[in-house]
């Protein structure tokens, strides 16, 4: 048995899956990269596994770059636009020390957030930097200003479900977790220069390898 975008208890079936760790380190570092030093955590509800790697990440490159995660930084909440919205309420109004970029856990949100600090006056990406996950075109190019994402390249999942479910029918064995690498796509939220950053693949596109 092989499961996509899934995962399942079955420890004889094979499991593809984004590497939502390492793409929350993509992100976060990007921002970091830029000089963002106070980088919030917008993201989606706890009992997600993808909630909980991604935080992972996000903590992992906070650590790296001999930062602290700052108390109130981080708030899960649920994929909506109106999430972003009231994440920006909670971290902007009233607060002398408001962050410097937020890394949001799925486009929706980090379009809320976008339209939030624009209603505050607040300017994306001069004052705050946004990157987002999930490479949703739609909404990531109807966003003002369009919005940097981690993409979980789901047709590179899809194609390499293909071949391992062909070799799976020839006879080979396979089984466990497999997470494949995502890729961070550049675009003016974050303020980052497409093509300039370290490790790109292509003309705007960021992939870590583990």
């Amino acid at each position: 048995m092989i499961y996509v975008f899934s995962q399942a208890d079955d420890p004889d079936a094979l499991c593809l899956l984004p590497d939502d760790e390492g793409g929350a380190l993509l992100g976060v570092e990007h921002l970091l990269r830029l000089g963002r030093k106070r980088i919030a955590h917008i993201t989606g509800p706890e009992h997600f596994e993808a909630v909980r790697l991604r935080r992972s990440g996000y903590r992992k490159a906070l650590r790296a770059a001999g930062l602290d995660e700052i108390a109130g930084f981080y708030l899960p909440g649920v994929w909506s636009e109106e999430s972003g919205r009231q994440a920006v309420a909670a971290l902007f109004d009233g607060r002398s020390d408001p962050p410097d970029a937020l890394f949001c856990g799925n486009d929706q949100i980090a379009r809320g957030a976008a339209d939030a600090l624009r209603e505050r006056g607040i300017r994306v990406p001069a004052s705050v930097a946004i990157v987002g996950f999930d490479n949703w075109d739609v909404m990531v190019t109807a966003s003002r200003p369009q919005l940097t994402s981690v993409d979980m390249n789901l047709g590179a999942l899809g194609r390499e479900a293909g071949g391992r479910l062909i070799a799976m029918i020839a006879g080979e064995r396979l089984a466990g977790v497999r997470r494949l690498p995502c890729t961070l796509h550049v675009r003016e939220s974050c303020g980052g220069t497409k093509g300039k950053a370290d490790g790109i693949a292509g003309n705007n596109k960021i992939t870590r390898t583990n």
